[in-house]
């Protein structure tokens, strides 16, 4: 079965940036490992001037340039056109979209499933950039036609599925981001009191919600750290983060590590007694999903797609995200109750394994490619093509 994997695909797989190429990382090895998949990755880069065609652990990865001078213009216009003409030309047997990339295979007349990673216009509500709702508006038409123009669309939470409820007319598959295996691996030496977040530091995030309940757990006599690793691509929200942290005297207790990799990632949490992530909107953050895979308890928001992730007050707590106590009081209890820390980590590292195992996510994955050809075979007339 040949499949174009079309997505965000770092130019170093080994150093994804964000969730979309940590996934497309994990799920594009697990599949080529089950030896009966023609791979082949296709993806966009602003730093090439024509397509190229590279391998990468048996897969072909074939970079286009990238067209428009934002995701937008990209999406939908001479980024989509440039897709649909290079796909028809590899002529695969399914076209599996991620992202935003999904709007660029619109009405592609070739087996296609979608995986809905995000939802742009709600994350364009909370981002702070200018016009807000206006460009909420515009995201919300363009996404919301896409949607409902894709065959097949995997859910990867109940949060996506109830999103799509009267707009999706395709068959939805509920299937979890895959979680890279070295994280089920980590070996634990926590160094107690170590709070470790990952994640950009950006509005969305509400990097500033959580260090406002770190100061209240600190005003409450707590002794512990917050280590905060993530890229500052907003230089505005990153100053006001160094202010807030330099106003409320925290800068002995509080580390901003930038932007580190994988390894340095599973180092911080092999050593964390706590994750903690105070998003305003998201589906299903990895950095959630490691470290429950590493078993490590979580703190995170009591919304969106968090919720699904773990069982609250067994595998961690959900918070409100803007009530600074509640994030206080729920890291308090973590920090000073080491059986029940534990307890939630063991219990979180067993969610993980019953859910993001890469084998199992990638099997569960193959299984909707061949529903996917076989309906639309039927529906056109004509079998599976084989190859």
């Amino acid at each position: 079965m040949k499949v174009a994997f079309v997505t965000r695909f770092p130019a170093d797989p080994s150093a994804p940036r964000g969730g979309v190429e940590s996934v497309s990382v994990v799920l594009v090895r697990a599949l080529s490992a089950l030896g009966d998949l023609e791979l082949h990755v296709v993806t966009t880069d602003s730093n090439c001037r024509r397509p190229e065609i590279s391998t990468w652990e048996g897969v072909t990865v074939h970079r286009l340039p990238r067209r428009g001078w934002s995701t937008l213009t990209e999406a939908v216009g001479g980024g989509r056109r440039q897709m649909r003409a290079y796909l028809t030309q590899l002529s695969p047997d399914l076209v599996h979209a991620h992202d935003v990339y999904g709007l660029m295979v619109k009405g592609l007349t070739l087996p296609r499933v979608f995986t809905i990673h995000g939802f742009i216009y709600g994350d364009t509500l909370v981002s702070r950039r200018k016009l807000p709702r206006l460009r909420a508006l515009i995201w919300k038409w363009v996404e919301t036609s896409g949607w409902a123009d894709q065959p097949h669309l995997v859910s990867i939470s109940p949060y996506v599925r109830e999103r799509l409820g009267g707009i999706a007319r395709g068959v939805i598959h509920d299937i979890d981001n895959p979680v890279n295996d070295d994280f089920f691996q980590i070996e634990r030496h926590e160094r107690r009191g170590t709070i470790f977040s990952a994640a950009w530091i950006i509005p969305r995030k509400n990097t500033l919600g959580l260090l406002a309940g770190f100061a209240r757990l600190s005003a409450m006599g707590v002794k512990a750290e917050l280590r905060l690793a993530g890229s500052q691509s907003d230089s505005d929200y990153s100053r006001r983060v160094r202010e807030y942290i330099r106003d409320h005297d925290l800068d002995g207790r509080v580390k901003l590590l930038g932007r580190i990799d994988a390894q340095a990632v599973q180092q911080e949490l092999s050593q964390a007694s706590v994750f903690a992530l105070a998003s305003l909107e998201e589906n299903s953050p990895m950095g959630v999903e490691e470290a429950m895979a590493a078993g490590v308890p979580v703190v995170t928001s009591n919304r969106c797609g968090m919720p699904y992730l773990l069982r609250d007050g067994e595998s961690g707590f959900l918070i409100d995200p803007h009530d600074p106590d509640d994030i206080a009081q729920r890291l308090k209890e973590l920090l000073e109750d080491d059986a029940r820390r534990a307890a939630m980590g063991e219990t979180s590292r067993k969610i993980a394994g019953d859910r993001f195992q890469s084998a199992v996510v990638a099997r569960r994955t193959r299984e909707v490619y061949l529903r996917a050809i076989h309906t639309f075979g039927n529906k056109n007339g004509h079998g599976q093509r084989r190859r």
